[in-house]
């Protein structure tokens, strides 16, 4: 149990509004589009959905006859651009509260997102959900905390069980999406060498261990016949056995240092 102190409980309800405002925004969007494909409205090839040239195409080249398609055309896109304004409001607002927060929580996050598939939002949910991440003894207590992610093999009649679900789905939502880029083969993009900078070396060397080990875990499962939805399942638990051994690292020297 723990019971999270005022600049985590702060930080939490933030990224919890964020996390709500894109389960509008994904509403949004699937009303919309649907409302276009009942009238077969489909755009160029190329154009791929939700980019700028796609929301360009909507608003200039989708036009109905009838005034009332036409109102709800308007309304449906109002809502979806509504909807992106006030994600981008919030993560904004998330990056000053970053800015603002103890230097620890900081340091912490900042280490995070030395790891592949984790970037600043997936970070900062991360330390807000979880608080001081080296209270965990071992790595198996924080993936505890996520819920219990094993797939049950099989059930009395034969068939595949599903995977369960409890824990914090916070956590288990970012972790699992970031558990999906693990399946590329080991490598450092331009975007995750411009986020490990000012990082110590120790950090990197677990960051880039957990490139190649779960990467490999991913190949000898799908390779195995696997799900690819329970393989990444797999990853994800493992990840989070990764970011306790940063968070517990970074915290481990803020300790040292402080003395």
């Amino acid at each position: 149990m723990w019971v999270p102190d005022a600049a985590h409980e702060a930080l939490r309800d933030l990224v919890r509004a964020r996390e709500a405002a894109k389960q509008d925004q994904l509403r949004a969007r699937h009303r919309l589009s649907k409302f276009l494909l009942r009238h077969g409205r489909r755009a160029s090839a190329g154009i791929k959905p939700w980019t700028l040239k796609y929301m360009q195409w909507i608003r200039q080249q989708v036009q109905f006859e009838q005034p009332a398609q036409e109102y709800t055309r308007l309304d449906y896109l109002h809502e979806v651009e509504h909807a992106n304004e006030r994600i981008g409001r919030l993560e904004e607002a998330i990056r000053e509260a970053v800015k603002l927060a103890p230097r620890p929580m900081q340091e912490v996050m900042h280490a995070l997102q030395g790891l592949r598939g984790i970037a600043q939002i997936s970070a900062v949910t991360i330390v807000s959900e979880l608080g001081q991440i080296s209270r965990f003894d071992r790595a198996r207590q924080l993936m505890g905390t996520a819920g219990r992610w094993r797939a049950r093999i099989r059930v009395e009649n034969g068939c595949n069980g599903s995977i369960t679900k409890t824990g914090n789905a916070h956590l288990r939502r970012v972790v699992m999406e970031a558990a999906w880029s693990y399946r590329h083969r080991p490598a450092i993009g331009a975007a995750l060498r411009k986020r490990q900078e000012g990082l110590s070396q120790e950090v990197k060397e677990i960051a880039w261990k957990a490139q190649h080990r779960l990467h490999k875990r991913y190949c000898s499962l799908v390779g195995a016949g696997k799900d690819k939805r329970k393989v990444v399942t797999a990853v994800g638990r493992e990840l989070l056995g990764f970011i306790w051994a940063i968070g517990v690292q970074v915290e481990s020297n803020r300790t040292l240092e402080s003395k």
